[in-house]
């Protein structure tokens, strides 16, 4: 395990304590922009991530707050009464909340995450919805704490771009998807970045520089064996969402003026090559 990738981890992780633990008003700047309370935000990254104002109402506010999502997985997966779901890099819980609801009390869903501040909010919010279905692992998700072939799905809200190790994300979900399971994650992808946004730390946990094209993404999963690798649909961000993403970031806000600018043209000069991806594989029978 390289010490860059644990570096990168640590930055990310870090990143998402913080966030996690910041005012409503203040929150923003990792995955998306985040809204203060339900109503959502016109225009921030939970409304665009197709999230449904019904959905969004009968979750605890905490999960809607603390969502940093660029999509809603769980609406376009065909998850049925009884599977076992996986979602990787659960977060405060939004997706593994609705999965729990679609899979039932003969189901189960588990959850991934590596920040404790993510899991400690997580199981607030599954207590709070008194659901005995779900649990969350503290992991990585290069290396899953989860056995060989025993998910039917595995979800995933903008959180694989994240990782610097990637392959080794795709290896762990062709391992843990039993034959015939389903993958359908939200993922930002990008095409052609200039190296100054691909190297800037800030942007990372924006979810910008750490993304790979989306040809190379579905090489990635074709390459560990998956079949029927497709994008199920796309969302082209405009320089104005692409801006929002970060410009609440704690991090960029410590920059000097100049510095902060200069994100802000380079970010907003990508508009048109930086996109969320519904991505579906399939591991064979």
């Amino acid at each position: 395990m390289s010490t860059k990738a644990e570096e990168v981890r640590s930055e990310v992780s870090n990143r998402y304590s913080e966030a996690v633990a910041s005012p409503p008003k203040t929150k923003g700047g990792c995955c998306a922009s985040k809204a203060a309370a339900p109503p959502l935000r016109k225009g921030s990254f939970v409304d665009l991530a197709g999230y449904s104002g019904e959905e969004v109402a009968s979750l605890p506010e905490s999960a809607v707050v603390d969502s940093f999502g660029c999509g809603n997985p769980v609406a376009f997966s065909a998850l049925k009464p009884g599977e076992v779901v996986l979602d990787l890099g659960s977060g405060a819980g939004i997706d593994l909340l609705l999965a729990a609801k679609k899979v039932g009390p003969g189901g189960r869903v588990i959850g991934v995450d590596m920040t404790d501040e993510m899991i400690a909010r997580a199981n607030e919010n599954i207590r709070a919805e008194n659901l005995t279905n779900v649990e969350v692992r503290k992991g990585i998700i290069e290396d899953l704490p989860v056995e060989s072939a025993s998910v039917d799905w595995v979800i995933s809200n903008c959180v694989i771009n994240l990782s610097p190790e990637k392959p080794r994300v795709f290896r762990e979900i062709a391992r843990v998807l039993k034959p015939g399971g389903q993958m359908l994650v939200s993922d930002i992808v990008a095409h052609d970045l200039p190296e100054e946004i691909v190297a800037n730390a800030a942007l990372y946990a924006s979810c910008v520089a750490g993304a790979i094209s989306e040809e190379y993404y579905l090489f990635g999963l074709r390459s560990v064996g998956l079949t029927d690798v497709a994008v199920r649909g796309r969302l082209v961000y405009d320089a104005n969402q692409l801006e929002s993403a970060f410009k609440d970031s704690k991090a960029i806000s410590l920059l000097p003026q100049q510095d902060r600018e200069r994100l802000r043209e380079l970010t907003r000069s990508v508009a048109g090559k930086v996109w969320s991806a519904k991505i579906y594989a399939r591991k064979p029978d």
